[in-house]
């Protein structure tokens, strides 16, 4: 495993996405507990593309435009739910009081859709593993199964302590309604936004 392996995907990690967003929206929302169980859902959601990827599936949506038109828009449709759903305090960002708490399930249900549903993810994945694969490799699934998982590994511990951070400014945002209605329309912004980014990709 390679340090260039190790700083490459802690920054990809680290940067502003879809799951970086809705898990601190979680830590905001729900506290430190539901965005830890956020961050395992954004993580979950990246095992379909990284076995895409592995398997070679991700060759059919760099090639198939329909393909990946089509998970491209349900990606685009469900962040500007997520959008919407902000602005009707009933997304991401809804405050909830303990006994109406969205259940673990539900919370890694939608964790998983914001990630499950973006075709670039597979095709970066197509992309990004072999480049650390050693040349003289003749079985390199063993390298790429590894890699994979640490990739995991450093998305749930980003994405955790994203959302312990958002955690521990809970109760200052939750006081202040009118911060906490600003920030409501931030990451609404931010879901349609990023629903904007990926219906302007191209394969």
């Amino acid at each position: 495993m390679t340090i260039e392996f190790l700083i490459t995907t802690l920054i990809v990690v680290a940067s502003p996405g879809t799951g970086a967003v809705f898990t601190i929206a979680t830590g905001l929302a729900r506290g430190a507990k539901a965005s830890i169980v956020a961050a395992f859902g954004c993580t979950l959601g990246i095992i379909p593309h990284m076995l895409a990827a592995i398997t070679g599936l991700a060759a059919i949506l760099h090639t198939s435009a329909l393909a990946f038109s089509v998970l491209k828009y349900l990606g685009v449709a469900y962040l500007l739910y997520m959008a919407w759903s902000s602005l009707q305090e009933r997304g991401a960002l809804s405050v909830e009081p303990d006994h109406e708490q969205r259940s673990a399930g539900q919370v890694i249900v939608h964790a998983v859709l914001i990630n499950i549903l973006n075709p670039k993810l597979t095709i970066f994945f197509f992309a990004f593993l072999p480049q650390f694969v050693s040349a003289d490799e003749t079985n390199p699934l063993p390298q790429m199964l590894v890699m994979s998982g640490i990739f995991m590994l450093i998305t749930f511990l980003v994405f955790a302590v994203y959302g312990l951070l958002a955690a521990s400014v809970r109760d200052q945002v939750l006081s202040r309604p009118k911060v906490l209605a600003w920030m409501r329309r931030a990451f609404a912004g931010a879901f349609a936004a990023l629903g904007a980014k990926l219906a302007l990709t191209d394969r």
